[in-house]
């Protein structure tokens, strides 16, 4: 992500990433039509909930936090360079070291992806 937009900590956030073109996973993905891979964007968005979700300041950060689960995710689309890609993350639940996020990704008003995101961190004993 290249920059964060707006942030509500523990509950929402904006980010985007502007896809330059020189970046190594466009080698290959595919030569002469250069595309963000759908799963990078999944990732993107997984990270700005990951963010999101750290930053809430009545709840200790977790440590180890990562991507554990995809639900009803769609790839709609994908971008190449010049496009700015507009990462969203809503949280929705959290259970101890659960997180639950619903993720959208744009480029300019496409809809590349929509997903139901799980984050896990490793659960903090006292």
């Amino acid at each position: 992500m290249d920059r964060l937009l707006s942030l509500v900590p523990g509950k929402e956030g904006v980010g985007e990433y502007r896809v330059r073109g020189d970046e190594p996973f466009l080698r290959g993905h595919f030569p002469g039509e250069p595309l963000m891979p759908g799963v990078l964007l999944v990732e993107a968005a997984a990270q700005l909930a990951g963010v999101v979700a750290q930053s809430d300041p009545a709840i200790p950060p977790l440590p180890g936090l990562k991507l554990t689960a995809l639900r009803n995710v769609k790839i709609l689309g994908t971008a190449g360079p010049g496009e700015v890609i507009r990462i969203e993350a809503h949280l929705t639940g959290r259970l101890g070291s659960l997180i639950q996020a619903q993720a959208r990704v744009h480029a300019g008003d496409q809809l590349l992806v929509t997903a139901e995101l799980t984050l896990a961190g490793t659960p903090v004993t006292a």
